[in-house]
């Protein structure tokens, strides 16, 4: 997603089963309330606290304040999240990547009466199949989509030095390597830990071939602990010219 700001922002929508389960958490937590505010209800009428003309209109104020003022008051207070969302890791934004205002919340929960509680969500699922980011028709209308908030962490850097290499590091001269060469170093190094061992060898192989005429000296190690070794030291050089760029800026600045 590329914001006004032409900042690229990495967000996963939710998928269609996890936003699924959240409603039908939210949709057993709703039906609930309903039943222990029509037990409340029943016991004030017994009790003659309420007339038969408040007794008629009770429940249409009840199902209005369930089903839709409470599910916006918390989606605009908990900025896009509800008890089915939190459980499922995901929460309602725009279609921007903001947090959701009162109107956003208030015309989703308005569309969630017929799409989900009158048809127990079978509207929001048929919707949810055909649209991208698994959006249903309050989706839609609104502008907003459900954003996943729990990301698998980060995997550990193996771009890093092998053991053993430092020396040679200290004194290796790695010349500007293609671009293309790069970026297939990079994803070797990055997924080499997955590949069958015997395409593993191979490719290292073939890596170290390509890149061997922009290296000097040439290490006496095999082709995997080669490769890797010009992967972390392409990226250390990399990251020190970032970071006299930076002092530069900043010098500027001042």
């Amino acid at each position: 997603m590329l914001t006004g700001e032409a900042v690229a922002l990495d967000v996963q929508p939710i998928g269609l089963l996890l936003r699924a389960a959240g409603a039908a958490i939210d949709l057993v937590v709703s039906f609930l309330l309903v039943l222990a505010g029509a037990l409340l209800l029943s016991n004030l009428a017994e009790a003659g606290l309420v007339d038969e003309v408040s007794m008629r209109i009770a429940p249409i104020v009840l199902m209005v304040l369930i089903f839709v003022i409470l599910p916006a008051a918390v989606e605009t207070l908990t900025r896009g999240r509800s008890l089915g969302k939190l459980a499922v890791g995901g929460r309602i934004v725009r279609n921007d990547g903001g947090a959701i205002g009162f109107r956003h919340a208030f015309i989703r929960a308005l569309l969630g009466v017929l799409e989900v509680y009158m048809t127990l969500g079978a509207i929001a699922l048929v919707v949810g199949i055909f649209t991208p980011r698994a959006q249903r028709l309050g989706d839609l209308v609104a502008g907003t989509y459900a954003e996943r908030t729990r990301t698998p962490a980060l995997p550990p850097d193996i771009r890093r030095l092998p053991p053993g290499m430092e020396g040679w590091a200290s004194i290796a001269d790695v010349a500007r390597v293609p671009d293309r060469l790069g970026r297939r170093l990079s994803q070797f190094a990055a997924g080499a830990a997955q590949m069958v061992p015997a395409s593993r060898a191979r490719a290292a192989a073939e890596l170290a071939e390509e890149v061997r005429p922009f290296v000097a000296p040439i290490p006496p190690v095999d082709h995997e602990t080669f490769v890797h070794a010009v992967v972390a030291v392409r990226r250390e050089r990399e990251l020190r010219a970032l970071a006299l760029q930076a002092e530069r800026v900043a010098s500027l600045t001042r």
